[in-house]
């Protein structure tokens, strides 16, 4: 598959107090089933580039009056910011009465001046339906890459399933009533560890620029990482995207879930069930990096080696058709952890035979090769090793964004 490697220009971010700028532009209209913009849309108009992601689930029941304080890191910076609120999972309409985004100082605390409402369709508030998405109107100005984000929201009235992300390794805040206007902390008492309805941001960056989203579990999701550090491994490769010449691939979204499975749904719908709404609906992407596989194998009972392949086919095919490249990485060891044993470490080496030398990927990163013990390669490398033998510390994190080649993130379509 060709590749192609464009030098990339770069210009000087923005003080942060006046980055963010309200504007007031079309566009911020709910959507229901199917509610992505269209995935071939031009990189760098309509809705952008994603900046950040994570994706949705069911997390608890929802309530009126609520407001959140959400956490994020920007990955790529541009003008244009939208966010996209999801009531994917939610079986009542919720409204969403006041939307702020600014720059986080400290805690709560946002840096004083870069508050800015949030519109859509040029209206203060909107309805999103049960299983429906909503993006904001865009806002004129820059936001810098890796800037830590904060978006309020109200929500005077909402019911039945709450849509979010449960494990954001990311320290974010509610409250009672609406505060969102509010740049201190003060009334922004009540901390917690989860998203809830924000799971997209776009910008629209220079002109080329493109997103590489990652699919996985809680590896992925960044288990292990240190919290409110951005220590995961998509966090490190889009430390390294933001310095690379050799790639246009600059935003990283994060599709990993806790307990993720690619053929049956458990904590969060399969891959194969969430591929479209969480990965192919984001705009701007371009590549898909699938890491996954680990849940299905040490479940009870587990997923034949054959089962297994023939979800990644499906994968593979489903990303080619929707025009977009996919990088595949090896299952990484996991001897140890309290669901190993023998018969499923068969079943990891087969896959990994399959992912290493199928052809049916346009790249793949070998994460096995790179955290396994040389002295027992079915164990992950003690050094790499956040304390449970199945996920990776900081260090570990980084090992494997390393390991990614930057090229490989940015090759054509088939």
């Amino acid at each position: 598959m060709p590749r192609t490697a464009r030098p990339r220009r770069r210009t000087a971010p923005a003080a942060l107090s006046c980055c963010l700028v309200l504007g007031c532009g079309s566009g911020g209209t709910p959507q229901g089933d199917d509610p992505a913009p269209p995935t071939s849309a031009p990189t760098g108009t309509g809705y952008g580039v994603v900046t950040w992601a994570s994706s949705a689930d069911r997390v608890g029941a929802a309530a009126d009056g609520r407001g959140y304080r959400l956490v994020v890191r920007t990955s790529v910076g541009g003008t244009g910011l939208r966010v996209r609120l999801s009531n994917a999972f939610g079986d009542q309409p919720v409204t969403f009465g006041n939307v702020h985004a600014g720059l986080q100082r400290d805690g709560a605390a946002l840096v004083p001046g870069s508050n800015r409402r949030l519109t859509f369709g040029g209206a203060r508030s909107v309805t999103v339906p049960a299983g429906g998405i909503v993006y904001s109107d865009p806002m004129p100005g820059h936001v810098p890459a890796a800037s830590k984000l904060v978006v309020s929201l109200y929500v005077p009235r909402a019911g039945g399933a709450l849509t979010g992300h449960w494990m954001a390794m990311q320290t974010s805040y509610t409250a009672e009533g609406d505060h969102t206007a509010e740049e201190s902390g003060a009334n922004w008492g009540q901390r917690t560890g989860s998203w809830f309805y924000l799971d997209a941001v776009t910008v629209r960056p220079r002109p080329a620029a493109g997103a590489v989203a990652a699919l996985g579990d809680s590896i992925t999701d960044g288990w292990q990482s240190t919290t409110g550090l951005d220590r995961r491994w998509p966090d490190h490769l889009a430390r390294r995207l933001r310095t690379s010449p050799v790639t246009t691939v600059e935003g990283v979204a994060n599709a990993g879930i806790a307990g993720n499975k690619v053929l049956t749904d458990g904590p969060g719908q399969s891959a194969l069930n969430r591929l479209s709404r969480d990965v192919l609906s984001l705009p701007g992407l371009r590549t898909v990096f699938l890491f996954q596989g680990v849940n299905d194998i040490k479940a009870e009972p587990g997923a034949t080696a054959g089962e297994l392949i023939d979800g990644y086919r499906t994968l593979a095919d489903r990303v080619h058709a929707a025009g977009k490249c996919v990088v595949a990485a090896t299952i990484a060891p996991y001897k140890g952890w309290r669901e190993w044993d023998p018969a499923g470490e068969a079943v990891r080496q087969e896959v990994n035979t399959f992912i290493r030398s199928s052809g049916e990927f346009d790249a793949v990163t070998d994460f096995d090769r790179i955290l396994r013990s040389p002295y027992d390669p079915e164990r992950i490398l003690p050094a790499f090793d956040g304390g449970d033998h199945l996920h990776p510390n900081d260090k570990g994190m980084r090992a494997m964004a390393d390991a990614v080649d930057l090229e490989s993130l940015d090759c054509g379509t088939r």
